[in-house]
């Protein structure tokens, strides 16, 4: 089973509960900034400037300056590349728990005297 490379420094970025949120929220506005984002999350404005850089640096989210502040959205393309990336993890996942499911039952089986499935 051929499966793409998983992006580990996209999935550390993912991994922060804060930037999910984040992503969450531009994901349900379109585009925000630093100081939009931190007055509706528990984190102050530089934090949020903080972990939009890693989602910047990590493709996920891009920026262009707007006067004082940073616009900042959501990339489409980056955040398919990620979704594709855990369908293939699910599905490789789900192959092997398949496999262990199938041993387990062998062994069930084998201790039980019954046939094998």
């Amino acid at each position: 089973m051929s499966s793409a490379p998983v992006d580990d420094d996209l999935w550390s970025a993912i991994g922060d509960p804060t930037r999910r949120r984040i992503l969450d929220l531009l994901l349900a506005e379109g585009e925000s900034t630093a100081t939009s984002l931190s007055e509706r999350l528990p984190v102050t404005r530089q934090a949020v400037a903080k972990h939009l850089g890693v989602l910047d640096r990590v493709g996920l989210v891009r920026t262009e300056p707007a006067g004082r502040e940073r616009r900042c959205w959501v990339d489409d393309v980056q955040l398919a590349r990620a979704v594709a990336q855990l369908s293939s993890v699910t599905t490789s996942w789900d192959a092997r728990l398949q496999r262990i499911k199938r041993i387990a039952e062998a062994i069930q089986d084998d201790r039980h005297g019954t046939a094998p499935r």
